[in-house]
């Protein structure tokens, strides 16, 4: 995946369009990410042992990959991601417009 955990990232699609935030979980299977402060859901809690209170709590849901880019450290823009192969033979990420190694 070209996301990863704590990458910032700005929403580019969806009811939370504009918004950037700190990536939170991803699930590679799925394509799928959760990303702090963006596509809040109401779920609706019994009262339980640990949670005393129930009743209904707003949270982060998960939200496709396609909707989101990577905002880039140098340029601070939203980017396209490609991949390279460093002088050591490790990949890396890098910045499609600035050419940044991420």
């Amino acid at each position: 995946m070209k996301i990863k955990k704590n990458d910032q990232v700005k929403v580019i699609g969806g009811k939370d369009k504009g918004k950037t935030g700190k990536v939170l979980r991803v699930f590679p299977k799925s394509a799928k990410v959760i990303i702090e402060g963006a596509n809040f859901i109401k779920r609706h809690t019994r009262k339980t042992q640990q949670n005393q209170q129930g009743g209904i709590v707003q949270r982060e849901a998960a939200m496709s990959v396609s909707n989101v880019q990577l905002i880039c450290t140098r340029c601070n823009k939203p980017t396209r991601i490609g991949f390279t192969a460093l002088s050591d033979g490790t990949k890396a990420r890098f910045c499609k417009k600035c050419e940044e190694i991420l």
